[in-house]
């Protein structure tokens, strides 16, 4: 099971996950079951590039 370390993040992270999807044309919804698995894949992935980006920004 997934959990958030910090439960006050999720709304974020879903609002992130939601632009990542817009920026990469996948469409996303409540229900996803109508993706493929390298659609849900590439939000994710592109999700922790810009994650990783960001760290390295910052150092």
């Amino acid at each position: 099971m997934s959990k958030n370390l910090v439960p006050e993040a999720k709304a974020g992270l879903a609002r992130f996950k939601m632009e990542t999807a817009r920026e990469l044309g996948v469409h996303f919804t409540e229900y996803n079951g109508n993706l493929t698995a390298k659609e849900c894949g590439s939000v994710g992935g592109e999700m922790v590039k810009k994650m990783v980006q960001q760290y390295e920004q910052n150092l």
